[in-house]
This record gives C-alpha cells, sequence and structure tokens, in this order.
C-alpha cells in the first residue's frame, strides 16, 4: 500500500470510492470533485492498495474557523495560506474497513498540517464517529449549526497544532 496526492486524472476513481462510501444526499458529485481536483489537489491523500484506490481524505486549507456546508460546494473558498486544514471526508471502501485504512490517512494529514504551520485540522462527524476521531487528538466541539449536509446532526472536531 501507498499514499500520494492527487492529479485531475484520478476524478473518476475518487468520485467511484465516495459514491461507495456515502449516501447520495452526502456524497460530493463528479462536478464537485473537478473543481476541488483544479484547485487543490495537494490536500487529497489517496491510498492505494497495488493500482486500486482503496481509501482517500479530502478537504481544503481556509482561515474560517470552523467547517461550514458552503466549504463543500465552493473550492474557491481554498485558501492555500491558510490557518486551518479542513477535512471534508475520510472514505475508505467497505472491504478495507477496520484495516487502518483511514488512520493512515488521518495521520498523514496531521504531519501535513504540521509540517505547513497550520493552527491544526477541523472536520465533522457523526456521533458514532466521535470517539474515534477522538484517539487522534481532534476534541469534540458539539452540535455544527454551519453543517446540516444530508439531513444529517454533525458534530465539529478540532485538533490543536
Amino acid at each position: 500500500m501507498f499514499i500520494r496526492t492527487a492529479i485531475t486524472d484520478d476524478l473518476k476513481i475518487i468520485t467511484a470510492v465516495e459514491q461507495e462510501c456515502f449516501p447520495p444526499s452526502q456524497a460530493a458529485s463528479e462536478d464537485l470533485f473537478r473543481d476541488r481536483l483544479r484547485i487543490y489537489p495537494d490536500h487529497f491523500l489517496l491510498l492505494f492498495d497495488g493500482n486500486r484506490l482503496v481509501s482517500f481524505l479530502d478537504g481544503f486549507t481556509t482561515d474560517e474557523e470552523d467547517l461550514s456546508d458552503r466549504m463543500y460546494d465552493d473550492a474557491y473558498m481554498h485558501d492555500e495560506n491558510g490557518a486551518w486544514q479542513m477535512i471534508f471526508g475520510v472514505n475508505t471502501i467497505p472491504s478495507y474497513r477496520r484495516r487502518g485504512c483511514a488512520a493512515l490517512l488521518i495521520k498523514q494529514a496531521i504531519a501535513k498540517a504540521s509540517r505547513e504551520g497550520r493552527k491544526g485540522l477541523v472536520l465533522t462527524c457523526k456521533k458514532e464517529l466521535i470517539e474515534y476521531y477522538s484517539r487522534f487528538g481532534f476534541v469534540n466541539e458539539g452540535v455544527t449549526e454551519l453543517s446540516v449536509k444530508g439531513g444529517v446532526c454533525w458534530y465539529q472536531m478540532r485538533l490543536l497544532l
């Protein structure tokens, strides 16, 4: 297995993994990924098993401290010099879950944000994943009103570097 950042040619495989991991109301579209890959490909971490994409993490950097739904839809909000690394998704195909794939990507994202001098990382998750992200040092800040994607209750979590 190996990790690399994304290139625009990864559009189809990234979209396929996203659709396998999230219901349609929560999954990002191919058009959204096209914009994201054009604007901030270095903020995608892709985990491959041979030639197969099995997991990826994506998000952009910004000076805004809280993650909001509008960030998912507007790749142009990315600021390469932003203080905060937002994490929009950690996606692992079902047959590779519970093997440490997501953990590898999260640790890599934390190390990358630290090397880049960010203040920290921010993500939102469902209640059942709070404990999981806490293992990496993320702190639960409670239910966020800025993210209601898919009609789900999202909790914002932050890791300070």
